[in-house]
């Protein structure tokens, strides 16, 4: 069953009518297209986010693989069972202080069920889902958005602050420097109501 919550192909058109640029980079990349790939669940999803932050991808996966051996078994990653491990556990794993802060955070606010599941996220609308779980320590905007694209396929995001984005922007419309988040928020307007496809072939441009 298809994960977005909307039709992928109207939405690229929609995009490369009111964007030439990027029009030329879906044309170019127009057989790719975004597939989310839900896991478990959002704690879960922001656990191994909270890793990830600000380390390249094989570190972080090296660091998320070396805590998820700590657990034993994948069934027994849950908030419960990582309240419970020591300190030096998650520290050992190579979680620096402030992530097993964050992370222990996550996995309280998630048994004391202020962290929705899936179900509920996809009950919610962005504005909400952003201001339930940034209230969650380490997880910051630019996180909620990365869930809200690639776990739960929503339409209109735009992630102003990442850096792959503005690039990928730059790049596709010949600019000397990459926009400002503020700017980017003024150029992105014409996607609307699919900032999101914007974003992905910004990304893409990055690529090519």
């Amino acid at each position: 069953m298809d994960k977005l919550q909307f039709d992928w192909k109207q939405a690229a058109a929609h995009v490369g009518r009111r964007d030439k640029r990027i029009g030329v980079v879906i044309k170019r990349q127009g057989h790719l297209r975004l597939e989310p790939r839900p896991l478990k669940s959002p704690f879960h999803a922001l656990m191994r986010a909270i890793i990830y932050q600000q380390l390249s991808g094989k570190a972080a996966a090296t660091i998320h693989g070396r805590l998820m051996d700590v657990f034993g078994n994948k069934r027994d990653v849950t908030p419960t069972n990582l309240l419970k491990l020591k300190d030096a556990q998650i520290r050992g794993a190579g979680v620096s202080g402030n992530k097993m802060k964050a992370l222990r955070d996550l996995a309280r606010r998630t048994d004391a069920g202020e962290v929705p599941t899936f179900a509920k996220l996809r009950r919610m609308d962005d504005a909400e889902i952003i201001e339930r779980l940034t209230a969650v320590h380490g997880i910051g905007r630019w996180t909620v958005e990365m869930l809200l694209i690639f776990q739960l396929g929503r339409p209109d995001v735009l992630p102003i602050h990442d850096l792959g984005v503005r690039k990928g922007f730059a790049i596709a419309h010949k600019l000397a420097e990459m926009p400002t988040p503020d700017e980017l928020t003024d150029l992105a307007e014409k996607w609307r109501p699919y900032r999101t496809v914007g974003s992905w072939f910004c990304w893409r441009a990055t690529e090519i």
